[in-house]
């Protein structure tokens, strides 16, 4: 178990509190906070506080330390919940979603980024291709998100200013196959004006500080930002990212992705062109408005594939408008990158029946609840949607927690919360609601200005708890919290005229042209209204939340420790304030006074019903339920759990970690239990095979030698009538049932001591294959012919010496061959020597000197064995490494014709084929024979010579010749 942290850093889980008070609830995260322990637990839940540094804890040794292990094993940790999250959905196939959630510049976009990087290491242990692809685009598409999508505030470096939501496909094994990426509500007017200390997205200054020379000059574009309208606000900012680096990443991002390079090109020429048309300039008479410079035009004209004459009238004819079309352009831009990642990423084919049940986990990271001080359309949308997914967080954790206790009969007291139910009605309620005044503002004809709408906002929800208003501001959700409504139904009503897109639609760019498809109704065609932003958003989040819903969720709860972006201060009011919001503190609450686990009883019981012998493998009780007070009974959890009418509640997570312990060691005795039965049963199916085999075999071969029988007495059963009594009669084929019965007869009659000689033969026989006339297949086959008086009379005695010595200092078991031979030394001159050949080394010894040890080889060094298809003795023994060993065979004293290379051949390849089960080829050359000597190649030919008194060797040019007695 790893280790866990020391009282002084305070404690891990809120959960474990002395009291749970906001006093409390501060000095814990405080103490931890300023201990470097940014990761705090509310039970499942994660409470991260944003370091404002680099941290040493997301490293691979940390990954492995959190693999597979339970949240209370280690440290608090996002890799925990990863964990977490991960365990459910492949344990249980359930879909799991990680919600994180916080202020902006919480850290929500670093966390979301931490957990995908978890998720990526622990799949695929086999490092499949397709699955390896899957993870990196994943991976990879966050790198191109957050350079198009984020963006530096005052309050973030790199702040999302959209939101994600990712859905993460995978199989049955547990690896990703695939994903799908919803993107909401892009905060496109930060493309045209930026607030004081802010930049406009990371896509621009990239491209401007990270383009090549060649680049920027076919864009038309200088490397400096402050040059551009759109880009000039940020350009001095100091800023943590480099722009140049990461544009190198996104570029490969995108090739990694699947983006081709014209894609590429199309999206840098659409920043550039919206840089382009942010410092164009317009004059105006009175009556007519011009362009200043017709060459930015065509500049324009030429990044965007389109005529000079149609830019240039589409701007002058909706001057006003133009903001509107820049700003459209880059959230089209934006929409088709995540739509193209899409149809790369989205799962295809996929077949349940093929490769089972498809699990997804969910990760959002989305905006944080936003306070400037100009709130504006934006801002409120932001806030309603953070508004929603808290009453989410109350639904699932605190409202319906509570409920199921009581539907479940379970002792609970009611613990009062917050619902923000009421706020989340103010803004989104039908007829009613603020989102539905606007739209009733944007839909009345007449000068309805942004007042006006004011004024019938006060109208309609002047009695409501949340909402006051004074002129030309709003606030509501928070008192803090004000939004000016100054260009708010302009923002809402998003209108962009049909001039601009069908510009972009006639287009021959293929990139932009797929953009805008509207673009391709006329100027008169009638089209229903579109619905409005505030709507569309509306409609957005309410999917996104039923998606969620319907989720195992997990949730990081994120904290921003103060305004200044310090890793040392701790804000205590500010951080107060989002802890309040947040509910954590109800969830503390809530936590302590409820349980961790809870699961219906069949279910319970399914999964850890071997882990008590009342239960495995069937019960025999009356109901699920006692089989589960069994188990529970057993391991002595009695006082850890509840039992309500159709679940079993857990309240400690080590309770349940005990029992998937115990499960954990079950399983391998059970599955080899599994294993045991099939095989056995695999074996008894096979061993009836068999039997009914060979009852057929054996029925099948008497019938055959039967019928041989018969037909010998057809063939001969009139010889006595013949002339030469059946001479001339042709015996029929025996089957082969008889031949191997005559082969056993035959073999049966060997001795045993003789069963050495008769391998080795057989093995000469089939390793020559005829090519050698005479080998000495008619002679017996002695092996140590050294150690023989007869054949060495006057030296067999030392040689039985020191053959006892080397067995005893090499512990061989085994002659296999020894006798005189002449041998080339590596000075190319031939010597007589002994040669000892055994199971584990063949020595090269001088019988002139009591057989002294001249060269030991191992014999796994030999490769291989050539000779000549003639008469003389000859043999090369290849090695591996080093020279081949060139020598010629001495025949015996007593009978100077015997022929000993086919018992050396044979002795060697029985040995190798039979105890070392590898080959050893043999080459029987017609002519010269091939060895390495020295590095280099050389040949050996034979010349008999009439009158020679020993085989010797002499020098050739290419190598040697055998002078060889003979006729």
């Amino acid at each position: 178990m790893a280790e866990l942290e020391g009282l002084e850093f305070g404690k891990s889980d809120f959960v474990l509190l002395d009291e749970v008070t906001m006093e409390q609830f501060m000095e814990n995260l405080r103490l931890r906070f300023e201990k470097g322990r940014i990761y705090t637990y509310i039970g499942e839940v994660v409470v991260s506080v944003n370091p404002y540094r680099q941290m040493d804890i997301y490293g691979k040794d940390t990954i492995e330390a959190y693999r597979g292990r339970e949240l209370y094993e280690n440290p608090p940790h996002l890799y925990a919940v990863s964990d977490a999250a991960y365990k459910a959905m492949k344990r249980r196939a359930k879909d799991t979603c990680i919600v994180i959630s916080g202020e902006s510049g919480a850290g929500k976009t670093e966390a979301s980024k931490y957990i995908m990087q978890y998720i990526a290491a622990i799949t695929n242990p086999s490092q499949r291709a397709e699955v390896e692809s899957v993870k990196n685009v994943l991976l990879k598409s966050n790198c191109v998100l957050e350079a198009f999508g984020n963006a530096k505030t005052n309050r973030n470096d790199n702040s999302s200013r959209f939101g994600k939501y990712m859905d993460i496909n995978f199989n049955f094994n547990g690896d990703p196959t695939g994903g799908h990426i919803n993107n909401y509500l892009l905060e496109k007017s930060r493309v045209v004006h930026q607030q004081e200390g802010e930049r406009n997205f990371h896509s621009f200054y990239q491209l401007l500080r990270g383009g090549s020379e060649e680049t920027l000059a076919a864009f038309h574009l200088q490397n400096d930002p402050a040059v551009y309208v759109y880009t000039k606000e940020g350009a001095a900012t100091v800023t943590s990212n480099n722009d140049r680096t990461s544009h190198k990443a996104v570029i490969s991002a995108l090739e990694v992705i699947g983006f081709s390079k014209e894609e590429i090109n199309s999206i840098y020429q659409i920043l550039a062109s919206i840089l382009l048309l942010g410092n164009l300039q317009f004059e105006s008479d009175g009556e007519s408005v011009q362009i200043l410079g017709q060459e930015a035009v065509n500049q324009i004209s030429e990044l965007t594939a389109t005529e000079p004459e149609s830019v240039s009238k589409t701007l002058l004819y909706r001057t006003v408008a133009c903001f509107g079309f820049i700003t459209a352009l880059y959230e089209r831009l934006f929409g088709w990158i995540v739509g193209r990642i899409n149809t790369v990423i989205e799962v295809k084919d996929y077949n349940p029946v093929l490769h089972g049940k498809n699990t997804v986990i969910g990760v959002l990271d989305i905006y944080g609840f936003e306070i400037f001080d100009n709130n504006s359309f934006e801002q409120f949308c932001i806030n309603y949607c953070n508004e929603k997914l808290q009453q989410l967080f109350i639904e699932l954790i605190l409202q319906q927690e509570q409920a199921e206790y009581q539907r479940e009969g379970i002792t609970w007291q009611h613990i009062d919360y917050f619902n923000n139910q009421i706020i989340v009605d103010l803004v989104e309620q039908p007829h009613k609601g603020i989102i539905s005044i606007l739209d009733e503002a944007c839909l009345t004809v007449g000068n309805v200005t942004d007042t006006v709408c004011l004024d019938s906002m006060d109208t309609k929800l002047a009695q409501h708890p949340h909402y006051t208003s004074r002129k030309v501001r709003m606030h509501h959700i928070n008192p803090t919290l004000k939004y000016s409504v100054e260009g708010i139904l302009d923002k809402n009503k998003d209108l962009l005229f049909q001039d601009f897109k069908r510009l972009m639609y006639n287009s021959t760019n293929p990139v932009l042209k797929e953009m805008w498809p509207d673009g391709q109704l006329s100027i008169t065609e009638v089209t229903k209204r579109p619905l409005t932003a505030a709507t569309l958003f509306k409609n957005s989040i309410v999917a996104l939340v039923d998606k969620l819903a319907c989720k195992e969720p997990y949730y990081v709860r994120c904290i921003k420790p103060n305004e200044m972006k310090s890793p040392m201060l701790f804000d205590d009011a500010r951080c107060q304030h989002q802890v309040a919001y947040l509910g954590l503190l109800e969830n503390v609450m809530v936590r302590r006074a409820g349980f961790a686990y809870r699961q219906p009883y069949a279910r319970f019981l399914q999964r850890y019903k071997m882990t008590c012998e009342y239960t495995w493998p069937n019960h025999l009780m009356a109901s699920d339920r006692e089989a589960v007070e069994a188990i529970v009974t057993q391991h002595g959890f009695q006082d850890d759990v509840a039992y309500g009418h159709t679940k079993l509640f857990v309240r400690t997570p080590r309770s349940l970690f005990t029992l998937e312990q115990e499960r954990a060691a079950l399983i391998p005795i059970l599955v080899l239990f599994l294993q045991k039965v099939w095989r056995g049963a695999l074996a008894r199916m096979r061993c009836r095979r068999m039997r009914a085999i060979y009852a057929i075999m054996g029925c099948y071969k008497r019938y055959k030698v039967k019928a041989h029988f018969w037909e010998v007495e057809r063939r001969f059963a009139n010889v006595r009538n013949m002339a030469d009594y059946g001479k001339s009669v042709e015996w029929p084929t025996p089957p082969a049932a008889l031949a191997q019965w005559w082969a056993r007869q035959i073999v049966k009659k060997i001795p045993p001591s003789d069963m050495l000689e008769v391998r080795a033969k057989v093995a000469a026989l089939t390793a020559l294959s005829g090519e050698r006339k005479d080998w000495g297949i008619s002679r017996a086959w002695e092996r140590d012919y050294l150690a023989n008086a007869r054949d060495c009379p006057q030296t067999s005695s030392g040689f039985i010496r020191v053959s006892k010595e080397l067995r005893n200092k090499d512990e061989y078991s085994q002659v296999l061959f020894s006798g005189f031979c002449r041998k080339v030394n590596r000075f190319n001159k031939s010597t007589d020597r002994s040669l000892l050949v055994t199971d584990k080394f063949v020595y090269k010894l001088e019988p002139k000197k009591q057989y002294k040890v001249m060269k030991r080889l191992p014999l796994d060094a030999f490769t291989g064995l050539s000779l000549t298809s003639g008469v003389d003795q000859m043999v090369v023994l290849h090695t591996s490494s080093e020279d081949d060993v060139l020598l010629c065979l001495q025949r015996g004293v007593l009978c100077p014709n015997q022929d000993r290379v086919g018992e050396l051949v044979g002795a060697l390849v029985d040995h190798f084929t039979r105890v070392r089960k590898v080959q050893f080829p043999v080459k029987v050359c017609r002519s010269a024979v091939q060895l390495h000597m020295r590095g280099k190649l050389k040949s050996v030919t034979v010349e008999t010579k009439p009158g020679q008194a020993a085989a010797d060797f002499k020098k050739s040019r290419d190598g040697f010749i055998l002078l060889f007695p003979g006729n």
